[in-house]
């Protein structure tokens, strides 16, 4: 389950250009996590740090928090080639498709649709025809948010598991 690249939440209500954080900070997944302790968010250096969405070691001192970040940034790599995938799929999604004429809800219900067909595809085995997906990792923009002393302790607690 893992590594399954199927897309299990859509929430297609927003421009492009929006970045992930924003999107996640008016979400109902961010209170539910914030509320109950069920795991962890794997987010990069654009998010904030909290209890329940662990983020990068900016200036990592140490081979604990060195490994701590390499398994961080693993774990990033399997949703950002899920995103490749879905786009190497449906290249109206991917920026060489060029952009959706269609007015902003239209493009929102077929970027959701976009998501459905890709999961079927993936429950029917359907092959990729080019599967060139390294092409576009988001930019990490820092979250200059003020940093919650609970969430430095979980970080850390989960550091100690790499030394």
């Amino acid at each position: 389950m893992y590594y399954s690249l199927r897309f299990t939440d859509v929430v297609s209500r927003w421009p492009g250009a929006t970045h992930d954080a924003a999107v996640f900070d008016s979400s109902g997944v961010k209170e539910y996590l914030s509320t109950n302790d069920v795991g962890h968010l794997l987010g990069d250096s654009g998010y904030p740090l909290r209890t329940y969405l662990m983020t990068p070691v900016p200036h990592p001192s140490n081979d604990g928090e060195q490994a701590y970040n390499d398994h961080l940034c693993r774990g990033r790599i399997v949703v950002e080639r899920a995103f490749g995938v879905l786009k190497s799929r449906f290249r109206c999604l991917h920026r060489t498709g060029g952009c959706l004429p269609f007015q902003p809800n239209k493009c929102c219900e077929i970027a959701t649709v976009c998501m459905r067909l890709h999961n079927l595809c993936l429950e029917l085995n359907v092959p990729l025809i080019d599967e060139d997906v390294g092409d576009e990792i988001d930019q990490e923009v820092p979250n200059n948010a003020p940093v919650q002393g609970a969430a430095v302790n979980k970080r850390q607690q989960l550091i100690e598991l790499f030394r």
